[in-house]
């Protein structure tokens, strides 16, 4: 479908009680392609008594909502799983046009966010509690699982369409209502998401979404309110402390998904293809503006010389340019000011002496585009390896020992996601025990799977995403003991 086409079918106005309305005021910002700077849309910007109405329609609906049979929950979810993946390739160019991302990802990123529709449309269906006799034996205990109640969701830009499917999946198999305010920079594909939902008969009120530039301003009433029984936040560790200190004052059931410093770590003894093949795909997912990208390659210093050289010549062959084109590899970053850090943070590095194999310099012409870069000799005090990168730079060090390592792994306020490779199995089970993050992938560049729990520790946040332990997060336990 053409460009725009694709932007043409997307709503401009907020979703509240079943209904697309202005923003109070009319008030609208604008919505551009960081590839080209062209504007896409221009979209309605919410005002804080448009957060207050849309938190309102959600609590008036949790109450049929969680009394709605659990397979009717989950054949909503399946239907919007059949009709995401229909559209995926309407999607993938939606969120290529607003985030950057090469298309051939976004369509990964469509397969992806989808699964978690499937995935706990199966979920729904075995939400259970138990009946066992006290060890008195007078007494039956009985636990039965229920929603928690109206829920804010506050969803980031890098990945626009997986971090509301991975939020809405488990809430709606739940029996949760909600309120989504999706980033500023890519609130398109969730409101084409909320859009779906309303098709595959999602009823009034239980998915509201308000899209505005005052984050704060709107979010911060919703959090304070009664009304609200749940705060889910991808994004920042600087905001999501924020966040935490705010739903305090309700003791919010709150679930954190932040910031990361993932070591990548080769052995010795590693499959240096596989290793490297690995290094790719944890670097440069989503140009590498991901919680999870390998942002401190850690390698064992008798292959560190080879390993280098495959992984510049592998980040250099990568084809930089609009994401909507044929043969692109690698996008544009999402801002001006997220390219500045990424620089700043790749200059501070080589004034250390840190020496760039491939890339490290700003391109000319339109565009947030920076080049795949890989970075050796990097002196341990550098900032890069102390901050996020959030782009695709890839500073390389060495080490001697297993030891060492995992001592340098650990130290980071962070806690994501590890990355490990090595043919050592006894190696496998020490080192994943030892590191301090709540994700660790062994032999593999990618840990996200919606079977699987998804979370950190640390300044990472707190709460699990996707498998078994995802619909916890939205489940209330309530005991009752009946007496014989």
């Amino acid at each position: 479908m053409a460009t725009e086409t694709v932007i043409e079918t997307v709503p401009t106005q907020l979703l509240v009680d079943g209904a697309w309305v202005d923003a109070t005021g009319g008030g609208t910002f604008e919505v551009t392609n960081p590839a080209t700077g062209d504007v896409l849309a221009r979209i309605a910007d919410a005002t804080p008594a448009d957060g207050e109405r849309a938190l309102a329609a959600a609590a008036e609906a949790q109450r049929d909502w969680a009394r709605t049979e659990p397979r009717v929950r989950g054949e909503v979810l399946r239907s919007a799983f059949e009709l995401l993946t229909e559209r995926a390739d309407d999607f993938a160019r939606l969120m290529t046009l607003e985030m950057g991302k090469a298309l051939p990802e976004a369509k990964g990123e469509v397969a992806y966010g989808a699964e978690f529709f499937r995935w706990f449309s199966e979920e729904a269906v075995r939400i259970h509690g138990r009946y066992s006799a006290a060890p008195a034996g007078n007494t039956r205990l009985i636990t039965m699982k229920g929603p928690v109640g109206p829920t804010l969701m506050i969803t980031p830009w890098n990945f626009p369409l997986a971090m509301g499917t991975r939020k809405i999946g488990p809430a709606i198999a739940a029996g949760c209502t909600m309120v989504v305010k999706p980033a500023h920079e890519t609130p398109l594909t969730m409101l084409a998401l909320a859009a779906l939902l309303e098709e595959v008969g999602l009823p009034r009120g239980v998915l509201n979404v308000v899209t505005t530039t005052d984050s704060g301003g709107v979010c911060e009433p919703l959090i304070r309110d009664p009304r609200l029984r749940k705060l889910t936040f991808t994004g920042s560790t600087a905001v999501g402390k924020v966040l935490v200190g705010q739903a305090a004052d309700q003791l919010l059931r709150v679930s954190m998904e932040l910031g990361g410093n993932a070591p990548f770590i080769v052995f010795d003894d590693a499959d240096l293809d596989a290793a490297v093949d690995g290094a790719m795909l944890a670097k440069m997912r989503n140009i590498g503006e991901a919680c999870t990208s390998a942002n401190r390659f850690l390698v064992h210093e008798s292959v560190a010389g080879e390993f280098s050289t495959r992984m510049a010549e592998r980040m250099g062959s990568l084809t930089v340019g609009d994401g909507t084109h044929d043969g692109v590899d690698v996008g544009p970053l999402i801002t001006e000011k997220a390219r500045t850090g990424v620089h700043e943070l790749v200059s501070d590095a080589v004034s250390g002496g840190a020496r760039a194999l491939t890339g490290g310099e700003v391109p000319d012409g339109p565009g947030h585009f920076y080049p795949p870069t890989v970075l050796v000799d990097v002196p341990p005090s550098a900032r890069v390896f102390r901050e996020e990168i959030f782009g695709p730079v890839a500073p390389i060090a060495t080490f001697a020992d297993e030891d060492e390592v995992v001592e340098r792994a650990n130290d980071t306020e962070y806690g994501l996601v590890a990355y490990v490779f090595t043919r050592d199995h006894a190696r496998v089970l020490r080192v994943s025990e030892a590191l301090e993050f709540g994700m660790v992938g062994v032999n593999t560049g990618i840990v996200s799977n919606p079977a699987a729990p998804f979370g950190g520790v640390k300044h990472s946040g707190f709460g699990r995403e996707g498998g078994f332990e995802g619909i916890e997060e939205y489940l209330e336990t309530k005991y009752v003991g009946s007496a014989l």
